[in-house]
């Protein structure tokens, strides 16, 4: 994780090839913004499998805000905690 990186959370809406996602971020702005990521290096090792519907963490540079990358994909239950700690 970089110093330098903005934390965000959102929903994967659209899966594309190369390992590449578009996630719509959970703003109270509307429309609601929707990044282009590709998923970090660990969860590329670790072959962590990431579907449309899936909520996920997400690092965005304060260079370019239309883009970032995937750091971790969170638990689907109701208080919102991560799958695998």
């Amino acid at each position: 994780m970089a110093k330098d990186s903005i934390q965000m959370e959102g929903i994967v809406t659209e899966a594309l090839p190369n390992t590449l996602f578009r996630v719509e971020l959970d703003s109270p702005q509307e429309p609601k913004p929707i990044i282009l990521t590709t998923l970090s290096g660990r969860m590329r090792l670790h072959r962590i499998r990431i579907l449309p519907g899936d909520r996920v963490q997400i690092e965005l540079s304060p260079y370019d805000l239309t883009r970032g990358r995937i750091s971790r994909r969170l638990d689907q239950s109701r208080d919102g905690g991560q799958i695998g700690r």
